[in-house]
């Protein structure tokens, strides 16, 4: 069986662009979406909403924050190395 031959460059940069044509219209809705939110007439936010906002930043900074640290800490502690044996073999090594 023959290898099939690798993709030209006009293939990758045909679907490059389709890619960012799919892209760009569903960006175009979700702007016109977003301007027409954001320009509503005089309408007031009750504090009940500026706090409830306000948690919801707060909570999702601790979590990326929480999360990031975690990250940082297992590389630096190695648990994100490779298991091994207390006898330094790999872990995917046949016992003998």
């Amino acid at each position: 069986m023959t290898d099939p031959s690798p993709p030209t460059k006009t293939s990758n940069a045909a679907g490059r662009w389709a890619l960012i044509a799919a892209l760009v219209l569903l960006l175009l809705p979700a702007g016109y979406f977003a301007y027409q939110g954001l320009t509503v007439g005089d309408v007031d936010m009750p504090a009940t909403g500026y706090l409830a906002m306000g948690l919801g930043i707060v909570f999702s900074l601790a979590i990326g924050i929480g999360l990031m640290a975690l990250v940082f800490y297992s590389s630096r502690k190695g648990y994100d190395e490779r298991a091994t044996w207390t006898d330094g073999r790999d872990s995917h090594d046949p016992i003998e």
